[in-house]
C-alpha cells in the first residue's frame, strides 16, 4: 500500500512539474483585440484556451490593422493577432514575415472575410433567375428607390470606406445607370444597417453593399450575387478599387485573407499551444451567428468566447488534444 501511495504521488508530481513547465514553456503571451466584434470574440477565446489549456499567461491588448500589424513587423509585438485582414496590408505582412518577425498561423476566417452585393434570401427565393450583378440590372422594377420609384436602389455604404469606391465602380462597370438604377448614398454605418433592418422587416426588395462576418448578417438571412465575371487582380488595383478611374470593367470582388499572425518569439517557445493556433478557424456563418448572438445580448468579447465553448465543443475540440479540452471544459 506504501509502494503504491508512493507511486501515486510520484506520478502526480511528475504530472505537476509537465504541467508547470509547458506554462513556463509558453510564458506571457500579448493578443491584439481589434476593434469589431469578431476580432474582439476571437482575441478573448485565444485568450481562455491559451490560459487555460496550455498554461500561459495572457493578456489582452487594443489593437487596429494597421498599428498592430506594423508593430508585429517592426517590434515582433504583440504576440498575437487572431484576426489580421491580410489583404488590407500585405507588403506590411510581407516585411514582417520576411524579416523573421511574424509567422503565419492559421486562416481564422476559413471561407475568407466576404463583401459584395446582397439580397436578402426571401427577394433570392422569389426570383430564383436573379444570381448575378447583371441579371439584377434586368429588374429595376423590383427594387425601387426610396425618392424616385421609376428607378432601381443600389444601398452604398458611406463616403470614405473601400467598399463604398468599389460598389460604385461596380455600378459603372456593369451599366446601373443605363439599367434604370441609382446609387443610394446611406450617409453612415448605422444608415446601412438601418435600410437592410426595416426592409427585412417589412418583407421588403433591397439590394446593396455589405460584408460578412458582421452580427446582422447573423440575425438577417442575406445571399450574395455573383458577377457574371471573373476577378482580375490587374483590373481590381488599374480601376476598380479606384474612386477616379473614369472606365472601370466588370470584375469579381475577391474574398479577403484573414489569418492569424504570431511573432517569431512566441512562436519559437509556444510548444503545442502552437498547435492550436495553426488549427484553431471558423467559417463566417459561424461567426455571423455568434456575433449576432453578442450584439442581441449586450455581451462583450469575454461572453461570447464562452458561449462559444459551451455551445460549439465539436468545433474546438478538434483544434486541441483530449487532455487540453478537458481542461478548457473543467474551467466553464
Amino acid at each position: 500500500m506504501k509502494a503504491l501511495l508512493a507511486s501515486t504521488v510520484l506520478a502526480a508530481g511528475l504530472i505537476g512539474l509537465s504541467s508547470a513547465a509547458s506554462a513556463a514553456e509558453c510564458g506571457n503571451v500579448t493578443i491584439a483585440s481589434m476593434n469589431w466584434q469578431s476580432a474582439e470574440v476571437a482575441a478573448n477565446l485565444d485568450k481562455i484556451i491559451l490560459e487555460e489549456g496550455y498554461g500561459c499567461t495572457a493578456e489582452i491588448v487594443s489593437g487596429d490593422t494597421v498599428p498592430t500589424l506594423t508593430s508585429m513587423a517592426e517590434k515582433g509585438e504583440p504576440d498575437v493577432a487572431p484576426e489580421a485582414w491580410v489583404s488590407l496590408q500585405p507588403e506590411i505582412v510581407k516585411r514582417g514575415l520576411e524579416g523573421g518577425k511574424v509567422v503565419a498561423a492559421s486562416k481564422i476566417l476559413s471561407d475568407g472575410a466576404i463583401q459584395g452585393w446582397w439580397i436578402p434570401k426571401y427577394i433570392a427565393e422569389a426570383h430564383p433567375d436573379i444570381k448575378t450583378i447583371p441579371d439584377l440590372f434586368k429588374h429595376p422594377e423590383l427594387f425601387p428607390a426610396p425618392e424616385d420609384k421609376s428607378k432601381g436602389a443600389v444601398f452604398n455604404g458611406p463616403q470614405g470606406w473601400g467598399g463604398t469606391v468599389v460598389t460604385s465602380q461596380l455600378f459603372k462597370a456593369y451599366g446601373g445607370d443605363k439599367a434604370g438604377f441609382t446609387l443610394v448614398d446611406t450617409g453612415s454605418a448605422a444608415g446601412l444597417d438601418g435600410s437592410i433592418a426595416k426592409a427585412y422587416e417589412g418583407k421588403q426588395p433591397w439590394v446593396g453593399y455589405y460584408w460578412a462576418p458582421t452580427s446582422l448578417l447573423g440575425k438577417y438571412e442575406m445571399v450574395k450575387l455573383g458577377y457574371g465575371s471573373e476577378y482580375d487582380a490587374a483590373e481590381w488595383k488599374r480601376c476598380t478599387s479606384v474612386a477616379d478611374c473614369p472606365d472601370p470593367k466588370p470584375n469579381a470582388w475577391p474574398a479577403d485573407d484573414v489569418q492569424t499572425l504570431v511573432s517569431k518569439t512566441f512562436a519559437d517557445r509556444a510548444g503545442p499551444a502552437m498547435d492550436y493556433l495553426n488549427k484553431r478557424a471558423w467559417t463566417n456563418d459561424t461567426v455571423n451567428k455568434l456575433i449576432a448572438w453578442m450584439t442581441d445580448n449586450q455581451a462583450t468579447g469575454e461572453d461570447g468566447a464562452k458561449h462559444f465553448l459551451k455551445e460549439n465543443e465539436a468545433l474546438w475540440k478538434e483544434w486541441v488534444s483530449p487532455e487540453v479540452a478537458e481542461k478548457i471544459k473543467a474551467s466553464l
